[in-house]
């Protein structure tokens, strides 16, 4: 492929010049490498999935003000799925075979606008270019930051899954904690530009070259350890690179990973139609917090469920991520059913509840993509890693058809 995995080379390799510093220690060679790809994934995790929290937070808040009507909630909602849905449907037929960088480039280059239409926005249009650009940027990198997890040690899977997880808690807690203390939205997203820089500069200068999938001596390994990703090129070819995937044998291998997609396609549905349809009509009022208050601890609990259990894979591991997807679906049923019969005697049950949703969606999301990167081949890892990523987005889509219709419904009879 014509990306970064491979064999890479330096830019001093490239001109012909030789090194002449001491040569480091293998084992601190090597620690230093696993440090600055553990860091590198968490960052681009964080910063992937940040722009997007923080923009769409503000999305929502720029149109309360300029007092759209209510059903434009649901335009936001299509704005923000469905150009991540398109780019997810198509990294199965062909788009993990670009080349990394312009992809990373075009990533960050949308969050950055992204921020700055929402920032400048002063109609309806603007604000949902704005959430479209947030989309592309998101749904792109995790198609090419997850593809590129394969290769690398597999440990990098949890740094990225942690820094999603961490993007939606600080996200929202940032853009919160910028405007309650003066900042007008506007101004607030203009000093988070700082978000997509970073993302480019943990991948180009924060990441290691990757380390050969075949054996290639330890002198190359360890000379690849040394490189940052910047300035090196990638053959067309290359051992672990699925760019040589037949149409038959891309279509057997996505057959082989839906007893991966289809229990996190589950997990999503139930999580996203709690998320969209019940939090705002759990509303008890019985208890000291306003209704926009509880429906921020509910947002506050989730998220903080999600980073706690997307971070977890090193003291945690689970195989059979269909139990994951029948507790999920149960959560749902309980929650809707107190819709309708209201046994639910205190609201800090249900905080236990959604905080508990959290834990179950993150779990599923960071141990289907390792299942995955253990139980795959070399050959076909980089594609099985981008063909999976359609399972959340498929899962998140399903649920707003059911959910902002039985949301409506709902309100109707309230």
């Amino acid at each position: 492929m014509g990306g970064r995995a491979g064999s890479w080379r330096s830019l001093s390799d490239s001109e012909g010049e030789e090194t002449t510093s001491d040569p480091q220690p293998p084992l601190l060679d090597h620690q230093g490498a696993h440090w600055k790809n553990a860091v590198g994934f968490w960052l681009l995790g964080l910063c992937n999935n940040f722009s997007y929290v923080v923009m769409l937070s503000a999305a929502h808040d720029i149109l309360s003000h300029e007092r759209v009507p209510g059903n434009q909630s649901h335009a936001v909602l299509l704005a923000d799925i469905l150009p991540t849905f398109g780019i997810k449907l198509l990294a199965p037929l062909g788009l993990h075979l670009l080349p990394y960088s312009p992809r990373v480039l075009v990533s960050g280059l949308c969050a950055a606008g992204s921020f700055i239409l929402v920032a400048f926005s002063h109609s309806v249009g603007t604000s949902l270019c704005g959430v479209v650009l947030a989309s592309i940027s998101s749904g792109l990198g995790e198609v090419t930051f997850l593809s590129l997890t394969a290769f690398y040690p597999r440990a990098v899977i949890s740094w990225w899954s942690s820094g999603t997880g961490g993007a939606g808690l600080l996200g929202a807690l940032s853009y919160l904690g910028l405007t309650q203390a003066g900042l007008s939205p506007q101004h607030t997203l203009l000093s988070m530009l700082g978000i997509p820089v970073l993302l480019l500069a943990s991948y180009f200068l924060l990441l290691t070259s990757p380390e050969p999938q075949d054996p290639g001596g330890e002198e190359e390994a360890e000379t690849a350890a040394r490189q940052p990703l910047i300035g090196t090129e990638a053959p067309a070819s290359k051992p672990g690179s699925s760019s040589g995937l037949s149409l038959q044998e891309r279509w057997t291998v996505f057959k082989s990973l839906l007893q991966y997609i289809v229990p996190l396609v589950l997990v999503y549905f139930a999580e996203y139609f709690i998320n969209q349809g019940l939090f705002e009509l759990l509303f008890f009022r019985n208890t000291s917090l306003s209704h926009a208050q509880q429906y921020r601890w509910y947002q506050m609990l989730y998220q903080a469920g999600v980073f706690a259990s997307r971070s977890s894979l090193h003291c945690c591991r689970i195989r059979y991520t269909w139990a994951l997807a029948v507790l999920q679906c149960l959560n749902l049923a309980i929650l809707l059913a107190d819709m309708w019969f209201s046994f639910l005697p205190s609201i800090y049950l249900v905080f236990l509840i959604i905080l508990y949703e959290g834990l179950l969606g993150g779990a599923a999301y960071v141990n289907t993509f390792h299942n995955i990167a253990l139980e795959t081949s070399n050959e076909h890892r980089e594609f099985a890693m981008a063909a999976a990523c359609i399972s959340d987005t498929l899962g998140i889509s399903l649920s707003g058809l059911l959910a902002l219709p039985l949301h409506d419904f709902l309100c109707r009879l309230s």
